[in-house]
Order: C-alpha cells, then structure tokens, then sequence
C-alpha cells in the first residue's frame, strides 16, 4: 500500500526537531525508518508531517563517560553492534544489537528508533530495562533524563510526549563480577522475538547472588522478572520457574500465551545458566 500523503523537513539538531514537532499535532519523528516505514505503507500511521533526525550527525556517538558509556540516539544497530568500547565494558548490549533483524537492518535502525518505539517485541528496550539505562531526552521544556524502568508504559506507549525527542542512552559498565546472557526464540530467522530474554548475573563468593532480569514479548511493555531476581537471591535451586509470574502473555499467530509462558521459563534457566557460567 502507498502511505497517505505527508510533508517533509530535515532537522538541524534535536531542538530544531523538536521545534518542527510542535507544528503539528500529528508530526512524527523519522529516524532509521525501520520502525515507521511499515506504519505508513499500512496506513496504520498518516501523520501529515515527518520531521527527519538522521542527519544529525551529532547524535551519532558512542562515549566513555565515567561509570557508563554513552550512546547517541541515532547511532545504529550495526555501530552498537561492533563499538570496542560496547564490546569491552557493555557486551550484552553490543550482541543484541548484532542480533536485531539482518544486515540491512543493522546498518540502517537505530538504537533511539528502536527504544523509542515502544515494541514490546522489540530487543533493545528489555537489554536496557535489565541494564538499569538512562535515557536523555529533550522537549519544549528542557532536557531531562528518565530511567528505562519508567520509560516504556504500554504497547508502543512511552514517557515521550508529542515534542519530545530521545538524544541519548546511558549504560553501565559491566565488570568481571557480572556474567550476561541474551537469548531469544523465533520461528524463522529475522522475525521477532516470539520470547526473548536478557540476563545479568553477579558472580560473588563461587555463586550468582544477584540478578537482573528483563523479557521480551511477554506483556505490553518489556518486563523485568522481579520474581526470577528475587528467588535467586534467595538461593531457590531453579529460579526460573517464576520466569513467567507477573507477565500478560498474549495469543497470537506466531504462539499461544500458553507456549510463551513456557517458553519463558526454558529461555530464563538457560539464560542464568549461560550468564552464572554453567
């Protein structure tokens, strides 16, 4: 289908989009396309308006910046996927961009389109929801910066209002102490997660006494499995039968909520195995 008919204009900065936004209620912001694009082809979107962010170069980063590393919002898929300082102090965020659709896909997407989106089928927004990420955004009234667990509010809902457009994300620095893991089940290869996993385990005197834990597609925003975190804390033998405690899995063409609470439950014990180094 071809998209309904919309005005264009390229933003000099991430004020001057957030300017452009302002001149018209139903304005969208273009980053990548990859998330977008497919909108509009569907009419499921007609904004009269795209206000394009891709060539704001300076949003296209990846920083050491003390205790974390820093990435523009415009930075993509592939980039996060192959940054040596994401690979030496954040590799889980750095694999699961590597394993985010295809290489098409990764030279184009980027990890502030992605968040942004609010997917709950998405990869990124788990990783970041089990890394404790900041996100910096800036809007009519300022920048300010919202942690990724009060970032995603529903499906394809997020903090981000109207005008508002996400500059960058913050991770922390994983050390030697922490072991990591991010599995994912698909049916056919680039399609989304039908259940994904992220894990970060912190390896202390011989065992995995602390946890963090996020899912993909298991409810209307990614979820952390607070009931997993807190069972291994406890030191119950197989944490991972509360992978799916707390979740809203749904029925639909690629599984059955039922399927997917299982699926929880097999991805999170393999996760922390993988994550404790067992």
């Amino acid at each position: 289908m071809i998209p309904a008919a919309f005005d264009y204009e390229v933003a000099e900065s991430a004020e001057h989009a957030v300017e452009l936004l302002g001149d018209r209620e139903d304005a969208k912001l273009l980053a990548g396309g990859h998330s977008l694009l497919p909108l509009l082809r569907l009419r499921f979107a007609r904004p009269t308006l795209l206000v394009d962010l891709g060539r704001v170069e300076e949003l296209s980063y990846v920083r050491d910046v003390g205790d974390r590393i820093a990435i523009g919002a415009i930075t993509r898929h592939h980039d996060v996927a192959n940054e040596a300082l994401l690979d030496e102090y954040c590799p889980l965020l750095s694999f699961a961009a590597g394993q985010i659709g295809d290489p098409q896909v990764r030279h184009r997407g980027t990890i502030g389109g992605s968040v942004a989106h609010g997917d709950p089928a998405s990869d990124l927004p788990a990783v970041l929801l089990a890394l404790d990420a900041e996100l910096d955004v800036t809007g009519p009234g300022g920048a300010r910066t919202v942690a990724a667990a009060d970032f995603f509010r529903g499906v394809f809902e997020t903090a981000l209002g109207q005008q508002d457009v996400l500059t960058e994300v913050r991770v922390p620095k994983l050390t030697a102490a922490h072991g990591w893991s991010f599995l994912k089940f698909t049916r056919r290869a680039q399609d989304w997660a039908t259940v994904g996993v992220a894990a970060i385990v912190e390896r202390a005197n011989g065992g995995a006494d602390n946890a963090a834990v996020a899912l993909v597609n298991m409810g209307a925003t990614p979820l952390r499995a607070r009931a997993v975190e807190q069972a291994l804390a406890a030191g119950e033998d197989d944490p991972a039968q509360h992978a799916d405690e707390g979740t809203d899995a749904t029925d639909d063409t690629n599984a059955s909520a039922e399927y997917r609470r299982h699926l929880a439950r097999v991805l999170v014990r393999r996760a922390l195995q993988e994550a404790a180094g067992g």
